[in-house]
């Protein structure tokens, strides 16, 4: 049972990998979050699809004067550590990360990603009509109230990691 890990979520401003805009971060430590982190984040290229902001709400306006990606994660690689990154459809968020990482010339130390869509239809299989966020964590017992917050599918991705991973 995975009972020390860091739930992320991120969300993007446009089609490229590298236009984070927000990030969520729970940790998660002998099975009890510990910690919650959210921030906004300039994007790279600097501009928002109409698609993208339907989905989460995030426009121009709001993240034209925030830090960009190297700042935000120098305040978060100390939280997470050497702990292993758990998302909803990781390779999404691993691929952002590993992208900005890349943009930025910035050391990426291979961290280790567990899948909790993966894990759904690996252990709940048929039992579920999707294997959704929102889905799979109102199974869990996790009501996703603001889906496609960062920080909302962080922590609903944490509780479905404690229940089923």
């Amino acid at each position: 049972m995975l009972r020390d890990f860091a739930a992320i979520d991120f969300e993007t401003a446009n089609r490229m990998p590298t236009s984070v805009c927000s990030v969520g971060l729970v940790v998660v430590r002998d099975g009890k979050i510990t910690d919650k982190r959210y921030s906004l984040i300039r994007p790279v290229p600097n501009y928002y699809n109409y698609w993208n902001t339907r989905v989460h709400g995030l426009r121009y306006e709001d993240t034209c004067e925030a830090d960009e990606f190297p700042e935000v994660w120098e305040r978060l690689t100390p939280l997470i550590g050497q702990l292993p990154l758990v998302a909803h459809n990781s390779p999404f968020d691993e691929g952002c990360l590993k992208a900005v990482h890349r943009y930025f010339e910035l050391y990426y130390p291979d961290y280790q990603f567990y899948c909790t869509c993966r894990a759904s239809r690996r252990i709940l299989g048929h039992r579920l009509p999707n294997h959704q966020l929102q889905t799979v964590a109102a199974f869990c017992g996790y009501d996703l109230k603001e889906h496609h917050h960062a920080l909302a599918d962080a922590e609903a991705c944490a509780q479905i990691a404690l229940t089923i991973l």
